[in-house]
Order: structure tokens, then C-alpha cells, then sequence
């Protein structure tokens, strides 16, 4: 049955199309979980008789995937030891105009996500970046998208910066038995990103100016009203619920303060005394009425501000994030708040507060979120991080020996892998090693800064990329190409790597460098050339995702505190992603230049 041919291709030729389509399609427009999605692909091609049982879980005992899991492992030592916040403190200065800031944050931000999670780097300099911003008098989203770019422009400068360059050049080994270099994306990848700072100063007015969504809440008297209980009112001794104050028109009830005590959330069976402050947050005008109808009056002074952060209060900061199931739902329809000990006081979209009562707001992703809870609330949950994403954690690192110690770890690792003492994959596990043996982590730390469902898409888009390979539709497509570039290697390299850098806008990068490795290496042999410089313009073309904010986890990361739309990125992205393309070519074929397999 295998044999029959339909279009050129056979049945589990066919079989493969139709599994990585209905994968992408069910990853772009649903929000089930990737790894599972993966998962189900390479249950679908093992069940079919696509691959064995063998082909069909290699991608789980791939070296560079295994590379990436202990890579995890090294990253929690630096993170824990306070490496970032180091080089965050000693080594970006006070940029005194826009071009310097611009160099003073690319720079730094490339050379970390060289060596780091580029998530990891973003996340921490998102709150540098705001106050750069204050300070040179600009808005943050002039800064946060070349933010986003450096992380990614420099993930491609050293084979372990981004999952892809590994995956690639795990996929070459396999193949000739040769290992690439750690550094052998260094010279392309320090070029491209010289040409994209380069281009970001001079395309500057191509860069939205947004309004910073913590504005609308930097004056809590916009979105806060309390209101006194005089010593004669009618509801005192009554309960919240028996007062009509559980659901009230136009806001809710946040917080009751009795004297000096703070009373938050304010549940249903609270007694109302003389003299409480009763804390209301929504749309003031109608909040305001229950002057009238409950006898209440206007406080003497505001009590609640975002200066206050005491023993019992504390007012966090975050954002919907994409795939988030809050979204298209309101948290008046959910226990959010009573499962996470966090009370909703403000929503605002795009720099602007929503007028209306909070719990009403029917959320998109992207939305910024004001929250007031216990000072000692844990914001790392996973049900919390699944749904928000918060830029105000408490738990930073101390800078000490241990920040020493980390650091000659993980430059001894990347300097015995680039000299070929040892291969990456022995270098990681020994650096691994010694950031438990030194205690930069610990042993529980370690085991949660390995993220599995990464690691699961990871060894699945392994998979797809052999799948694509062994069914004959790499080989296909790679005729298909020199069919419509002809025989110039220049020409085919450029158009695959058109392909990929748009392709990765809308996919993983990890699965648009598995699935256009056999392609590439296919188009190469068939040419009759050394397929090296072809994958090395290859990593660096599936990482070039500039122009939407789905293209890459950072983008996502800095969409909601530059107050974003989405098509603010497809402005200056599309030119970033054809000046980076040509770059590309260009130094790969200068530094790499194309040598013939059979001379």
C-alpha cells in the first residue's frame, strides 16, 4: 500500500503532510497545550507505520535535546547566584539619549541570551527598560520591541543560545558524524546583530509610540473611592451581604479597614462598624451614589495608594498572556481571586484604565491587571503563571561568591566546547554538576528549572524533521526548489532561508529549524555542495522572527507593558526580517564560503 503514489508522494509521504499541517493548524488556532500537540503528531506517524518504534521516540534520546534539558540546569545556577542582576547593575550605566540607550541595551542583552534562556534575560530587563524610559523621556515601547530583537539576535551567536542552532547542529552530527563548534554561529550572528542595532536607530520612527499601561494606574484615586461610616448609620452591625454591598452597580467592595486593621478581601459575613473606611474600586460616579442610598460619606483622606506597601497590602502589576484561559471571560464569573488570594482593583487596555466595574471586563491578552493581595502571596504558582504574567516578583537573587563561582562555571563550559576538549554535551553535564556541587542551586531548584514541556516539543519537532526526511518530501521539495531557483547555491540558500524566516513568524522556531534542516541539507548535496554554510544561514534565519508578537516567546513577553497592537510589530518587522536575511547571506557566504563535495 506504501507503494501506491498520489502527486508524486506516498501514502505515509501523504500521511506526514497531513499530520505537520493539521499540527500547525491546531497550534496556531487553538489553545492546546504544545507539547501535547507534538505528542499527538508522533503518536499519529508511530500508529500509521510512518516510523518505528525507534525513529518514532529518537528525538527523546537526541543529544542536543538532552543538551538543552541539562542547559537548564546550568541556566537555574547563573540565575539563582544573581548573575543577571549583576551585569543589570554594574554594566548598563545611564544612557543619556535614545541611540545610546538603544546600544547599551541591545549589546548587553545579546551577549546574556548568547549563553541564556532569552525568556529569562527579556523578563528581567523589561523593568530596567521602563525606567530608562522615565528618564529619557520616551515611551517605553520605543524600547521593549529592540529589547525583544537583541534576545533573539543573539541567541543565534553561540550554538547554545537558542534550542534551534542546537537542534540543527545536533541533526548535521547525526548525519556526517562531525560536531559543530560552539562558536560557530559567533561571526554571522555578531554581524546580523551589528546590521539590526544598526537598523533599529536609523528606522526609530518605525517604532509605535504607545502609552505604557501602568500609566492609568499611577494615581489610585482614579479607579479607588473610600467611603467613611458615620457613627449613626443604619448598617452598622450588619454584615457586607445583609448591607447590598456584595454587588453593587458600577464596582466592588476591595477592602474594609476597622481602625488600623486591614480586612482583604472583604467577605459577605464582615461586620460594618462605626468609623470603617469601606474601599471601593470601579467606575467612581456610580460607586459614589451609595452616599446617597447607604447613608455613607466621603473619607478625609485617601489611605490607599500605590506608594503603600505594608505589612498587609500589596499591589502587583500583570498581564494576560497569550493562550491564557482568561481570556474572552470576566474574573466576576470565576474564583480566580478566592483561589489566588488576590483581589482585581483596576484593568486597563493599551495604556488606558477601562472604565467599568473590573470583575465586568471581559479580558483579551494583553491586558494589564491590578491586584491587591497579602505582601507574602505566591505569584510563581503554576496556576498563576499559566494565566499572568508578573513583573513585580519579590524573589531576587543575592550577589556574592556564589555569583563568581557560577560565572567561571559556565565560561569554563563554553571555552573547553569551542577549544574541542570535550564535546558540548560532557560540558554541560559537568557544569551542571558544579552548580550543585557549589550550591549556585539546589538540587529542587535544578528539577524545576527543567521545563519539560519544552523539552517534549523539542524532541518532537526531532522527530518531524526525520519523518520529513524519511518519507521522501524533504528530497521532493528540495527538487522542487532547484526546479524554480535553478542550480545557483546562493539563490537556493537565500529562498529556503526566505521561507524559514517567514515560516517562524507563525510556528516554533525549534520545529521550523527541525522541519527545514532535510530540506536545506537535501538542496545542498543535490548542488553538489557542503551543506555546513547552508544550516549555518539556516540557524540564523529561523531565529530572524521579527514580525508579529506570536513569532517569538519574548515578543510576547514585552506585547502587553509596551501597550502594543499587534500590528505594530509587522511595521518595522517585515524590513528587520529582509535587512536581517540579507545580512545573513551575505557574511555566511564570506565567512563559510561554499566548498563542492566532490572538488
Amino acid at each position: 500500500m506504501n507503494d501506491i503514489m498520489i502527486l508524486g508522494f506516498n501514502i505515509h509521504a501523504w500521511i506526514t503532510i497531513i499530520t505537520v499541517l493539521s499540527m500547525f493548524t491546531v497550534l496556531l488556532f487553538t489553545k492546546l497545550r504544545a507539547d501535547l500537540v507534538f505528542l499527538g503528531a508522533i503518536g499519529i506517524l508511530f500508529v500509521t507505520g510512518v516510523l518505528d518504534a525507534k525513529e518514532a521516540f529518537s528525538g527523546f534520546s537526541s543529544t542536543s535535546v538532552i543538551v538543552i534539558g541539562v542547559l537548564f540546569v546550568v541556566v537555574a545556577g547563573l540565575t539563582h547566584t544573581g548573575v543577571l542582576q549583576w551585569i543589570v547593575k554594574h554594566l548598563l550605566g545611564q544612557p543619556t539619549s535614545y541611540s545610546k540607550a538603544v546600544m547599551r541595551l541591545m549589546l548587553p542583552v545579546a551577549a546574556l541570551s548568547s549563553f541564556l534562556s532569552n525568556t529569562t534575560v527579556v523578563a528581567l530587563f523589561v523593568g530596567i527598560v521602563k525606567m530608562w524610559s522615565k528618564k529619557l523621556g520616551v515611551s517605553p515601547s520605543k524600547l521593549l520591541i529592540p529589547l525583544s530583537y537583541a534576545s533573539g539576535m543573539g541567541g543565534v551567536c553561540t550554538l547554545i543560545g537558542t534550542p534551534p542552532n542546537l537542534i540543527i547542529s545536533g541533526l548535521y552530527a547525526d548525519h556526517t558524524g562531525t560536531a559543530m563548534n560552539v562558536l560557530a554561529t559567533t561571526i554571522p550572528g555578531l554581524f546580523c546583530l551589528f546590521i539590526g542595532v544598526l537598523s533599529i536607530i536609523a528606522m526609530r520612527r518605525l517604532l509605535p509610540d504607545r502609552k505604557a499601561p501602568e500609566t492609568a494606574f499611577e494615581t489610585t484615586t482614579d479607579y479607588t473611592v473610600e467611603l467613611l461610616v458615620p457613627s449613626d448609620n443604619p448598617y452598622i452591625g450588619k454584615t457586607i451581604a445583609e448591607a447590598g454591598l456584595t454587588d453593587i452597580r458600577g464596582g466592588h467592595l476591595i477592602e474594609i479597614i476597622h481602625f488600623d486593621e486591614m480586612i482583604a478581601p472583604a467577605i459577605e459575613d464582615e461586620l460594618i462598624l462605626g468609623g470603617d473606611r469601606l474601599i471601593f474600586a470601579g467606575q467612581i460616579d456610580e460607586i459614589l451614589d451609595l452616599k446617597e442610598s447607604h447613608g455613607f460619606v466621603n473619607a478625609d483622606h485617601h489611605v490607599f495608594s500605590m506608594d503603600e506597601v505594608g505589612r498587609n497590602r500589596q499591589l502587583r502589576t500583570a498581564y494576560v498572556t497569550f493562550g491564557s484561559t482568561l481570556i474572552n471571560k470576566t474574573i466576576g464569573h470565576s474564583t480566580f481571586e478566592k483561589d489566588n488570594n488576590l483581589t482585581l482593583v483596576a484593568v486597563a487596555r493599551r495604556g488606558e484604565r477601562i472604565d467599568e466595574s473590573p470583575r465586568e471586563v471581559v479580558l483579551r491578552a494583553g491586558d494589564t491587571l491590578l491586584f491587591e493581595c497579602p505582601p507574602h502571596v505566591n505569584i510563581n504558582t503554576e496556576q498563576l503563571t499559566s494565566q499572568l504574567h508578573f513583573f513585580d516578583s519579590d524573589q531576587v537573587a543575592n550577589i556574592g561568591r556564589k555569583t563568581l563561582v557560577s560565572t567561571t562555571i559556565m565560561i569554563a563550559m563554553v571555552v573547553l566546547s569551542a577549544l574541542n576538549v570535550m564535546p558540548l554535551l560532557q560540558c554541560a553535564f559537568i557544569a551542571a554538576a558544579a552548580m550543585l556541587l557549589f550550591r549556585c542551586c539546589s538540587p529542587n531548584q535544578a528539577i524545576k528549572a527543567i521545563n519539560w514541556d519544552i523539552l517534549m516539543v523539542f524532541a518532537g519537532s526531532v522527530v518531524l524533521g526525520l519523518a520529513i526526511q524519511k518519507t521522501g518530501i524533504a528530497e521532493r521539495l528540495a527538487f522542487g526548489i532547484l526546479d524554480v531557483c535553478g542550480s545557483n547555491p546562493i539563490v537556493v540558500m537565500t529562498a529556503i532561508c526566505f521561507v524559514g524566516t517567514f515560516i517562524t513568524e507563525f510556528i516554533s522556531n525549534t520545529a521550523a529549524g527541525a522541519m527545514f534542516f532535510p530540506i536545506m541539507y537535501e538542496a545542498a548535496e543535490k548542488l553538489g555542495y557542503e551543506p555546513y554554510p547552508f544550516l549555518i544561514a539556516l540557524m540564523v534565519s529561523v531565529s530572524s522572527s521579527f514580525a508579529t508578537p506570536i513569532g517569538s516567546p519574548t515578543h510576547m513577553l514585552v506585547y502587553a507593558p509596551g501597550g502594543y497592537r499587534f500590528s505594530d510589530f509587522m511595521r518595522i518587522g517585515l524590513l528587520m526580517n529582509l535587512i536581517i536575511l540579507a545580512a545573513n547571506i551575505f557574511i555566511v557566504n564570506i565567512i563559510y564560503p561554499l566548498t563542492p563535495l566532490h572538488p
